[in-house]
C-alpha cells in the first residue's frame, strides 16, 4: 500500500486540468498513483474553492494540493481541512486575508496582465495572438497556440475577490518562483512566498506555465513536499 498522499491539482485561469498533462506523467512515473485534477468552473474564488473542497473530501486520506497561478488562491481558500498535510505554490497567488488578485497585481504589473481584455459577458481573456508572448512564452509555439485557442476565460469577479483566512497560516507550504514570469511578477511571487514562511522555495528560469515548461521542476518540488 502506497504511503504517499493523494496529490489533488489545481489549475489557474485561462486553462483546465490538463495543464497539468506532463506534471501528471512525472508523478505516475516516481510511483503515485493517487492523483486528482479538479476542472473548475473559474466563476468566483467562492464556487472554485468550493468545488476543490469537495474534491478533498471525497479523498479518505491526506491530500497535498498543488496550485498553479489562480489555483494558488483557490488552495489558500480551501486549503484548511483537517486531511490536507501542506499546499505547494507554483507560480501562484497566495492571497492574504482580505486580498485579491487584483490588489497584489497592482504591486507590480506586468506586461502579459495588461494584454488581458474583457468580454461583453465578463469573461477575462488573453488575445490568442498574444497568448504565447504573455503567458507560456517558453514553450513551442505549437503547444501555446493549443492553449490559447482552448483556453479557459475566468469570470471578473474571481479576480477582484478578497480572500479569507489562509491556509498557508495553518498548513506547510512550499513555493516556487518563475523568475521570467510575465503575468505574476517574478517580485510578487517572491514577496508572497517569504511571508508564508515556507518549508522551500524553489526558482526556476520559465514563464508562467512552469508546469508544463518545467515538468520535472515541478514534479520535484511535490515530490519532496509530499515527503515531508
Amino acid at each position: 500500500m502506497s504511503t504517499k498522499p493523494t496529490v489533488l491539482l489545481v489549475h489557474g485561469f485561462w486553462g483546465g486540468a490538463a495543464h497539468w498533462a506532463k506534471v501528471i506523467v512525472e508523478l505516475r512515473r516516481r510511483g503515485y498513483d493517487s492523483l486528482r485534477a479538479v476542472e473548475n468552473p473559474l466563476t468566483s474564488l467562492a464556487d472554485d474553492a468550493a468545488r476543490t473542497q469537495q474534491m478533498i473530501k471525497q479523498v479518505d486520506g491526506p491530500v497535498l494540493l498543488v496550485g498553479h497561478s489562480y489555483g494558488g488562491a483557490v488552495i489558500t481558500e480551501a486549503g484548511d481541512l483537517p486531511n490536507v498535510v501542506g499546499l505547494v505554490y507554483v507560480a501562484a497567488f497566495a492571497p492574504d486575508k482580505g486580498e485579491s488578485l487584483a490588489s497584489i497585481g497592482e504591486v507590480q504589473p506586468t506586461p502579459g496582465g495588461a494584454n488581458v481584455a474583457p468580454d461583453s459577458d465578463g469573461y477575462l481573456w488573453i488575445p490568442q495572438d498574444k497568448f504565447h508572448e504573455s503567458f507560456c512564452q517558453d514553450l513551442p509555439e505549437d503547444e501555446a497556440l493549443v492553449m490559447a485557442v482552448t483556453q479557459k476565460a475566468p469570470q471578473g469577479a474571481a479576480f477582484v475577490a478578497p480572500a479569507g483566512d489562509p491556509a498557508w497560516r495553518v498548513k506547510p507550504a512550499w513555493y516556487q518562483v518563475s523568475t521570467e514570469d510575465r503575468m505574476i511578477h517574478p517580485y510578487n511571487q517572491r514577496r508572497m512566498a517569504a511571508r508564508m514562511d515556507p518549508r522551500k522555495v524553489v526558482e526556476l528560469t520559465s514563464g508562467h506555465a512552469s508546469l508544463a515548461s518545467q515538468p520535472v521542476a515541478i514534479a520535484d518540488l511535490i515530490d519532496e513536499a509530499a515527503g515531508a
